[in-house]
């Protein structure tokens, strides 16, 4: 047997590398994405979703075309977070995402239903299916970078869009607690396994910053980010403080209007990728 060479379009052989080449699902026709980039952890609460709001927001200001995919499907928060409420449209072409007032295309479960209160109880086969309608059916058009947030943990949701996705990487979005940083390397470690390239680790609550005297006071103690992101060889991408301007923001659905610049060497990274 030959050695393999990774490109499984002059191969026959039925490898693993294949069977997951295989379920890569295509986009709408009318979309074209250059560029999709997962956004994940190993548990909720750490802050996934306002870290892949921040980067869209970074990269729609250096002039690229951005979109957002919420595939938290049981608990988006994108929508509200951007300011968007009106319903997705459709017409016999497909599915059309909604827009921030920046113009930034979203799309979440929160934008098929009348009640954005009304909970989702389906089972994960049928939730992992939504995410992948989100990417088949829905017409993004010409994009640049589309972020995926991801809910937490590695179950059917993370998994479907790492294997039917053309991730160009995950990022890997942790909070200063040693146990978070546990759960969270299975997140790392799943990427591994599925062959998805990672980005790096974002620590974010790192600490709080008096703006009376400028000290950081890490409330939830030293983190132990950086240390996960060394055992595992991968770039540690720097700590994001805790910052009530930016939860005042989302919670009015502006995060668009947020000057933090925290996230400014992470967005210089995926830029040179």
């Amino acid at each position: 047997m030959s050695e393999c060479t990774h490109n499984c379009s002059s191969c026959s052989a039925s490898c693993g590398d294949r069977k997951q080449e295989n379920m890569r699902k295509e986009p709408h026709a009318l979309s074209k994405i250059r560029r999709v980039y997962a956004v994940a952890s190993g548990k909720g609460g750490v802050g996934k979703s306002t870290v892949t709001g921040q980067l869209a927001v970074l990269l729609k200001r250096r002039g690229y075309r951005v979109a957002v995919m919420d595939a938290d499907i049981t608990g988006p928060s994108i929508p509200k977070m951007f300011g968007v409420s009106e319903l997705a449209g459709s017409s016999e072409l497909g599915l059309h995402p909604g827009k921030s007032s920046g113009g930034i295309p979203i799309m979440s479960v929160n934008l098929l239903l009348q009640d954005e209160t009304e909970p989702v109880i389906w089972r994960g086969p049928v939730i992992a299916g939504i995410v992948t309608q989100f990417w088949t059916e829905v017409i993004w058009g010409e994009i640049d970078y589309m972020f995926v947030d991801l809910p937490p943990g590695t179950g059917d949701v993370p998994l479907t869009v790492m294997q039917s996705l053309p991730l160009d990487g995950v990022i890997i979005v942790t909070s200063p607690q040693e146990l978070v940083s546990m759960v969270v390397e299975k997140a790392v470690k799943m990427a591994e396994k599925l062959k998805v390239p990672i980005v790096g680790l974002i620590e974010n609550m790192s600490y709080f910053e008096c703006p009376d005297c400028g000290r950081r006071l890490h409330i939830f103690g030293e983190g132990k980010s950086e240390e996960a992101a060394k055992r595992h060889g991968l770039r540690f991408l720097g700590r994001v403080p805790i910052d009530p301007g930016l939860s005042e923001k989302c919670d009015r659905g502006e995060i668009e209007s947020f000057e933090g610049g925290w996230l400014a060497p992470v967005a210089d990274i995926l830029e040179k990728l």
